[in-house]
């Protein structure tokens, strides 16, 4: 996913990388707090891998972190 469409973007898809997430919604980082992601030095996640990735290696179900991240919008 490329700048342009980061910005026009008001959804979280898989293959965004963690740090376009970071820009898309201030509050993504609690999210990805809240499970368990980026706190610690054994939990940290790279902004350059994709959400799809972070998944994959966390073991955390995509669509559970997809609809958890995409809720951001509900407000």
């Amino acid at each position: 996913m490329n700048e342009v469409d980061i910005k026009n973007s008001k959804k979280f898809t898989p293959d965004m990388t963690v740090g376009q997430a970071l820009e898309l919604h201030p509050e993504a980082g609690l999210v990805f707090a809240s499970y368990h992601l980026g706190g610690c030095s054994h939990c940290s996640i790279n902004e350059y891998e994709t959400l799809e990735q972070v998944c994959m290696g966390y073991g955390i179900p995509l669509d559970q972190l997809l609809d958890s991240l995409n809720n951001l919008f509900d407000d």
